[in-house]
């Protein structure tokens, strides 16, 4: 843990670590469009946006980015415990944010799971703000 931390672009080889970095947290829920082929797919379309952290080699930080042209979006945004209050995930956030901005949008969404107070907490201290009256909602296709 003594390393400076880095961060650099999320590359398909680096899915294996995010995964596991994920599955190891709460407040980020895996589902099927987190699959291999579906995060080759999202990077193909979001080239250089997603964002990774490295300190001593291993991955302790994951970001995914993207816009569909009109709105960013930022997914699974998290940080190993042992490198949290570092301004990891800050760090990436900013990353994002850039990438997002150089990509031409002005406004970017998040979902934090209603389980994560800690990560709506950090959402709001970066100067985000829930949405009043509006409702998440999904439906399979």
């Amino acid at each position: 843990m003594s390393g400076a931390v880095t961060t650099r672009e999320f590359v398909i080889d680096d899915y294996d670590d995010a995964i596991a970095l994920w599955s190891g947290l709460e407040g980020i829920e895996i589902c099927e469009g987190d699959s291999r082929e579906e995060m080759t797919e999202y990077l193909r379309r979001n080239p250089g946006l997603s964002r990774v952290a490295e300190a001593d080699g291993k991955i302790v930080g994951v970001a995914l980015c993207g816009h569909d042209g009109r709105r960013g979006w930022i997914y699974h945004l998290a940080v190993a415990p042992t490198h949290r209050r570092r301004k990891v995930g800050q760090h990436l956030l900013d990353a994002c944010v850039n990438g997002l901005r150089a990509s031409g949008l002005k406004r970017a969404i998040i979902l934090v799971a209603g389980d994560n107070p800690a990560g709506h907490e950090f959402w709001l201290r970066n100067g985000w703000e829930d949405i009043g009256g509006a409702i998440a909602m999904t439906r399979e296709l």
